[in-house]
């Protein structure tokens, strides 16, 4: 069956102002039938990186937080930690970055959570039984909501060659541990920069670090993945090893939006914001001009229609100027594979209609 997707542009009037019509969107996407009175709703956002500006505007995701609340849920806002060491990989630097990036209660008027706590380690095993993975680790106070409502940014994105509703929740809502596994089958790797400080051996909880001559090594089979030692080298020495072949990253991302949704049937909606649309991830601490024009934004249940309608109405826009743009821009050609032209990422979409998570064809409606 096809999803049904809604769609708002950009076009604001007197009567209606661009943020009034995001509510409208909710609306007629569900929301109601999806939070009931008192339910604890995540609203899962990328707060983005410090340096970046292309993340959704925080007055947009406040009409998301005022739409909940009439609908009678209780909503907050949160993410889970990074794997990487950048400004949002512990809970104290990532509200930081937060609220300096405009998220503060007094503008979004709800609080926000980090879903997997101080560190990146709470976090909640799902099984799923899957051919990846037979579970997941997904971050505890999203699997423990009783609603969630996944807020995208669409953009480019350099493993999955588009960031949508897929990843947000696949990547976006896992653990640490659980990004690292997405990411990588192995230990993480320990580079040249490494000066043997031993902060890192100091801080492995399972003891799987020692220094030896002058050097951090890592025992494979004692390191159970948790990625805490990329955080604390002081001199970003540790790394996770890229060692996934695309194909197999795009499921493994696939299954852990199975284990993100596996206790929210009929308790999730999803919204993709086709705005300020970047060739990058919003975890860069930077973001370069935009591919393609404002477009709009979607709502759905269905997180494929969703991600499959999102990418079908970039590439049906011409190239920006000025943008890194420079194959396949004319309207109609694939603009993600112009940027990322050894990224298959209609992969991620077929796996996903594959597990039953919902499907490639969809009904746009335009409201």
């Amino acid at each position: 069956m096809s999803g049904k997707v809604y769609f708002i542009d950009m076009r604001a009037t007197m009567k209606e102002s661009f943020i009034s019509k995001i509510g409208r969107l909710m609306d007629a996407a569900g929301v109601g039938a999806v939070v009931e009175k008192r339910d604890l709703t995540a609203i899962k956002v990328h707060f983005g990186e410090a340096g970046n500006s292309a993340f959704i505007r925080p007055v947009y995701l406040r009409k998301v937080v005022e739409t909940v609340k009439r609908a009678g849920g209780v909503p907050f806002l949160t993410d889970a930690n990074t794997l990487y060491a950048g400004t949002r990989s512990d809970a104290p630097h990532h509200l930081t970055t937060a609220v300096q990036n405009g998220f503060a209660y007094a503008v979004v008027e709800a609080p926000l959570i980090i879903a997997d706590g101080l560190r990146g380690k709470n976090e909640t095993v799902i099984p799923i039984h899957q051919k990846r993975f037979e579970a997941v680790y997904i971050g505890t106070d999203i699997v423990e909501a009783d609603a969630l409502i996944s807020v995208a940014h669409f953009k480019g994105h350099e493993l999955s060659g588009f960031g949508g509703t897929i990843k947000n929740l696949g990547m976006g809502c896992a653990s640490r541990k659980g990004k690292l596994a997405q990411h990588s089958s192995l230990s993480p790797a320990v580079g040249e920069q490494c000066i043997g400080c031993g902060e890192c051996e100091d801080h492995c909880s399972q003891s799987a670090i020692s220094i030896v001559d002058e050097k951090a090594r890592i025992d494979a089979e004692a390191c159970i993945g948790c990625g805490e030692c990329i955080l604390i080298c002081p001199n970003q020495a540790i790394s996770v090893q890229w060692n996934q072949s695309i194909p197999i990253f795009l499921e493994n991302m696939v299954e852990y939006t199975m284990g993100v949704l596996a206790n929210k049937a009929g308790k999730a909606l999803f919204i993709n914001f086709i705005t300020d649309v970047s060739p990058a991830c919003d975890c860069l601490p930077s973001n370069d001009a935009p591919i393609v024009k404002n477009i709009g934004v979607l709502a759905s249940t269905d997180p494929v229609a969703i991600d499959q309608a999102s990418a079908d109405l970039v590439n049906a826009e011409p190239a920006l100027a000025g943008s890194q743009l420079e194959a396949n821009r004319e309207p109609g050609q694939d603009k993600f594979k112009g940027i990322y032209p050894k990224v298959d990422w209609e992969i991620q979409l077929e796996y996903a209609q594959k597990l039953g998570l919902g499907s490639r064809s969809y009904e746009l409606i335009k409201l």
